[in-house]
């Protein structure tokens, strides 16, 4: 494909391995999502110094924060050196510093109705990043501001949809009551001021800068799986990937699943033939969609496809993001030395491809194979070789370890399960092994207002009836709520095999009543009602996916800890054993001290020999874990300093938000059925936060756990693709012959773990 590159983009493209695009739109590669943001930021002041009065269509939310960071980078540093060298490394030296109070901002979408204050209305965030940040004109900006879109009889969208419910039906049927008709005619209005917006912009002649992420159904700002190609500003409806993704932001999928939306069209955006379009996405998880979007003509099944007609769409994405097209695969076959890890690879997709298995490859069909041609040497035993290595992994993960110190991690509560918990299940059952189990944030943002209100209208009530009896003791308020916090945990086990449902909760309330003393410093009983009633009437106060006190924060955190608890319990974890370090950036503070010491006092504390954690060393997936990743590869650097660690192991594993591949690792565990029903009974059991999948993955409208097991089980057709099925039905082992999943994990000395971690820290060194 003959690319029109900008001279930025022609820097960036430089630097990447692949030197060719055959996909149906251009797109760039970036060894990070940092440098991604760098490039969109280079790209758009490009563009700007030729277009001063321009329309720009820009992202707002949490995806666009390395863009506005290097954007505001570049604008403070233009004439010192600095900014120069940035500038003239990627062609933009002797550049005038472009100023961007002319343009013109278009928003591309907006939850509806949402309250324009509130902090996660788009509105908001637009004004804050965009408007003030980069002294944009406001009255030059087309804004959607709930508040400003006249509706039935003058009145308020509170009036109107109480509930935020809007029934789209009223499109089309009769209504049926006052309320209805109101209604009826409000969206008729919110229509018309659709079509008013959609003007506007066209009247400018249309978005001549467009940057926007792309959701795992392909939508492109709200244009979800679906959406006609020339469709214009609606209001509409959203699919379930949507919702789950937009989840965190509007305080649960209870709500995203209700909540409308009004977005510009995928019409709206082809409108100016010039439009420089841009989608920028990172990580494996988008992989697939990526490939769709760029390897497929145009479909609504994915929206994306919709821009290929504009001449200057792009697609700017992290090597994780493009791992899927042809054109990455290519390259991993031929960039570089050919390697065991790249006959492996070709081995095992070939058998998926023809839908054979790897006993069953003839050799004619390793060289009729566009990649396993290319094997040097392949001849009749290729295959026996990678069913070889691959068999040697898959006895590591089988292996029965003793005397060992396992300081498992995870960056939220529920990863070290739903990434290792056959694993930790096994090290469990040997008495010589000692198990710690650490989760380095404090969660509280997976617990919603509903959920906790709930619980504290349950322990106002038990408290009322008399059924908390340690409330009473003489000492309780002192110094009795510090202790048998054991005897909690074993109370709701306890009640777990006597299924009896109110016992449970009374023991969660058990525990909550414990927190609160701790956090409130409450001192009596009349203390502890009014401190109940007080976060009552803050939560009922505070909108959906709103920010919560510190205290509110500590407590939502407290309950996901007592989950982490009973978890291990099962398998004879004392409390002692499991770690709740609430590493400060997750409530926004991030220093040494803070995120890095607490990790290093219990390295030196307990002198583990395995250290596992969540491995996304690109850090292209989610943001906390990689930013836990960075913070124990500098405790384990620093440890290294203090001790010799040559014998110390590090174990890397993803669970359902990235996966490995077979010939990413070093390690195959096999997981039995036994171990996906303990799995999902205590993810049911114990993640009480988390069993109505208030914030679930968009891969599935369910509990985490389900999609583990989803995971674990196609990764193990992936084996047994190779290895054939008798391998395992008739097999030797009865662990084998009981395997129905397979986990992947990397298994990894300090200065190769470290050497990884690192990675994307020195290219971000390089960069500034």
């Amino acid at each position: 494909m003959e690319v029109n590159f900008t001279k930025v983009e022609k820097a960036f493209f430089e630097e990447t391995k692949a030197k060719k695009i055959s996909t149906l739109m251009p797109y760039i590669t970036t060894e990070s999502f940092p440098k991604l943001g760098l490039l969109s930021a280079l790209s758009f002041l490009e563009w700007v110094s030729d277009n001063p009065n321009g329309v720009v269509s820009l992202p707002t939310g949490k995806t666009a924060q390395y863009f506005l960071d290097f954007t505001h980078l570049l604008l403070e540093n233009w004439n010192n050196k600095k900014g120069k060298d940035l500038l003239a490394k990627y062609g933009l030296e002797g550049l005038k510093k472009p100023d961007l109070s002319e343009l013109t901002f278009v928003q591309m979408g907006e939850f509806f109705p949402i309250d324009p204050t509130q902090h996660n209305s788009l509105y908001n965030n637009a004004i804050q990043q965009y408007i003030n940040a980069f002294n944009l004109n406001p009255e030059k900006a087309l804004l959607i501001n709930s508040e400003e879109i006249e509706l039935a009889e003058g009145k308020h969208y509170s009036e109107i949809f109480p509930d935020f419910k809007i029934d789209l039906s009223l499109r089309y049927r009769e209504a049926k009551t006052n309320q209805e008709k109101l209604q009826q005619e409000s969206i008729f209005k919110i229509d018309n001021w659709c079509t008013a917006y959609e003007n506007k912009i066209r009247a400018l002649g249309g978005i001549g800068f467009f940057l926007g992420g792309i959701g795992p159904d392909g939508h492109i700002a709200f244009n979800t799986r679906g959406s006609d190609h020339y469709s214009s500003t609606r209001l509409t409806q959203t699919n379930f990937e949507t919702q789950a993704i937009t989840a965190a932001d509007l305080g649960g999928i209870e709500v995203s699943r209700n909540r409308l939306v009004i977005t510009i069209g995928l019409g709206t955006l082809g409108y100016n033939p010039n439009n420089k379009a841009i989608i920028y996405a990172a990580g494996e998880a988008i992989a697939d969609t990526i490939k769709e979007s760029l390897e497929f003509k145009p479909t609504v099944s994915y929206p994306a496809t919709a821009l290929q007609k504009l001449k200057n769409a792009r697609f700017y994405l992290t090597e994780g993001a493009a791992v899927k097209l042809e054109d990455s695969i290519d390259c991993f076959y031929e960039c570089g030395p050919w390697t065991h890890q790249k006959t492996e690879r070709a081995v095992i997709e070939l058998c998926k491809k023809i839908n054979k298995f790897g006993s069953k490859l003839e050799l004619e069909d390793l060289k009729a194979d566009k990649y396993c041609s290319k094997i040097p040497g392949l001849n009749e035993n290729t295959v026996q070789s990678v069913i070889d290595s691959i068999l040697v992994k898959l006895r590591r993960g089988m292996e029965k370890e003793v005397n060992q110190v396992y300081y498992h991690t995870g960056p939220h509560h529920d990863d070290i399960m739903l990434g290792i918990m056959p694993t930790t299940n096994r090290q469990s059952r040997d008495a010589s092994n000692e198990l710690h189990f650490s989760v380095l944030t404090s969660g509280f943002t997976a617990v919603t207002n509903r959920f906790l209100y709930d619980l504290l209208v349950d322990t106002k009530d038990l408290i009322n009836l008399g059924k908390i009896e340690m409330i009473h003791f003489p000492d309780f308020f002192k110094d009795g709520y510090k202790y048998k916090w054991d005897k909690d945990i074993y109370h709701y086990l306890d009640n777990i095999a006597a299924q009896n449902d109110e016992e449970k909760r009374r023991g969660v309330c058990h525990r909550v009543i414990r927190a609160l003393v701790s956090i409130w410093n409450v001192k009596n009983q009349d203390e502890l009602r009014e401190t109940i009633y007080e976060i009552l009437t803050i939560l009922k106060n505070s909108y959906d996916g709103g920010k919560n006190p510190p205290k509110v924060q500590k407590l939502k955190g407290m309950i996901r800890e007592f989950e982490e608890e009973l978890v291990w319990a099962h398998y004879g974890i004392m409390v002692k054993n499991v770690h709740h370090l609430r590493l400060g950036f997750y409530s926004g503070e991030s220093n040494y001290d803070r995120d890095v010491l607490p990790i290093l006092e219990d390295f030196r504390k307990y002198k583990p020999t395995v250290i596992s954690l969540a491995m996304d060393p690109q850090g292209s997936g989610p943001d906390t874990h990689y930013k836990v990743l960075q913070a124990i590869a500098k405790a384990v650097e620093a440890w290294n300093q203090e001790e010799d660690l040559s014998n110390l192991r590090i174990v890397g594993y993803r669970n359902v938000w990235f996966k490995y591949n077979p010939w990413d690792v070093e390690v195959i565990v096999p997981v039995s059925l036994n171990s996906l029903a303990t799995l999902d009974k205590s993810f049911t059991e114990c993640y009480i936060t988390q069993v109505n999948a208030s914030f679930p993955s968009y891969q599935l409208d369910g509990k985490f756990s389900d999609l583990t097991q989803r995971v674990w089980f196609e990764q193990h057709k992936q084996i047994q693709f190779l290895l054939g099925k008798n391998f395992f039905y008739q097999n030797e082992s009865p662990l084998l012959r009981a395997t129905h999943g397979v986990i992947y994990h990397r298994d990894l000395t300090v200065d190769q773990f470290l050497e990884e971690a690192f990675k994307l820290e020195k290219a971000m060194a390089g960069i500034l």
